[in-house]
């Protein structure tokens, strides 16, 4: 998941797309985060030991609700307005790379048997998450889960990492939240990792596009990463640097080193970044995050998935105070518009 290196390539090259903050930087902030990462993460990291997840009584995971409802309430408390969108049908041009994903945790699933055999935890622990996959009910749960908070959430058209992009630069929200870097080549204006949770001891790092001139170049390197094994990311960027389009790499590459696969769409595949399927602007909504129902939400946490009654509660309680807190500063805005409009003659 992610382009390897990017935030290496970053880095070295462009240095001062980068800065650390914290969660104050974004109150008030509507923030469009990639729910399947965040549920893939969930997976293979909240409660997980070995080949053992949290699960409710009838033995069904509950991981990734468990990682979704407290972080997302770590959020509200801090003044965040998050947006989770979730993944539609992937694009055809990544059924191949989706084959070679299911390849590769059939080879997890073989190294995990092997490893439960022979009761190396190290290695069960390793395989264990490799053979995680994020399914449609997973999806499901965590969609009923946000409708019982209030927040909002987006079903993409196609893949999320694009659409989130374009939530951002249309002004829907103010950055995207991932832990995966593709949404960087889509275009998206600002981009925060690690937007843990006020307990979170690693800083929020923010990327602002306009300050990245080398992802212009690494959005072609990109493709040619997957075109040629062997050729890392200074290397693309150098090649596309030096050539400046992948018709002129193609005409200039060593053929004896590099193997150039037959009828690779490489249009296509550039088309797939510039122009993905996403809505339109007129058809992405405006946002509104309303009031939990507790009731809702005790009966599907507390009862149905095991959840700690008294946890769920207090958590329930700062989600109403953090909507009401949200209320409060919108009426003293329109407050202060409406003073001031006393002063100008528009």
């Amino acid at each position: 998941m992610g382009i390897k290196s990017l935030t290496k390539l970053l880095t070295e090259n462009a240095p001062k797309c980068m800065q650390k903050g914290n969660l104050r930087s974004y109150v008030g902030r509507p923030i469009a985060i990639d729910a399947s990462c965040s549920i893939y993460q969930f997976l293979t990291v909240v409660g997980r030991n070995g080949t053992e997840v949290l699960t409710n009584q009838a033995g069904e995971p509950t991981s990734h609700l468990y990682g979704l409802f407290y972080r997302t309430v770590g959020l509200l408390d801090a003044g965040l307005k998050p947006v989770y969108v979730f993944d539609g049908k992937p694009p055809d041009l990544k059924r191949q790379e989706m084959a070679k994903r299911f390849l590769k945790r059939e080879d997890a699933g073989k190294g995990l048997a092997a490893a439960i055999e022979i009761g190396d935890k190290e290695v069960i622990q390793k395989f264990s998450k490799r053979t995680v996959m994020v399914t449609k009910q997973h999806n499901d749960d965590c969609k009923k889960l946000l409708g019982l908070m209030g927040i909002p959430l987006v079903q993409a058209s196609s893949e999320a990492e694009p659409e989130c992009a374009a939530l951002c630069k249309s002004g829907k929200v103010y950055a995207v939240s991932s832990e995966d870097m593709d949404t960087l080549t889509f275009g998206a204006p600002r981009f925060l990792r690690h937007l843990m949770g006020p307990s979170s001891k690693v800083p929020v790092v923010e990327f602002h596009l306009e300050k990245i001139q080398v992802l212009i170049h690494y959005g072609k390197s990109y493709n040619l990463k997957i075109l040629f094994q062997g050729i890392g990311a200074q290397t693309a960027l150098k090649l596309i640097r030096q050539h400046g389009s992948m018709e002129c790499i193609l005409e200039n590459i060593n053929r004896e080193r590099y193997q150039v696969p037959e009828n690779w769409p490489y249009h296509e595949v550039h088309h797939l970044f510039k122009e993905p399927l996403v809505s339109v602007d007129d058809q992405k909504p405006d946002f509104t995050w309303t009031g939990p129902d507790a009731k809702g939400l005790i009966k599907f946490l507390v009862e149905e998935n095991g959840f700690s009654d008294h946890r769920v509660t207090k958590a329930i309680q700062k989600i109403e105070a953090a909507q009401k807190k949200s209320l409060t500063k919108q009426v003293v805005s329109t407050s202060v518009l409406k003073r001031l409009d006393n002063y100008f003659e528009w």
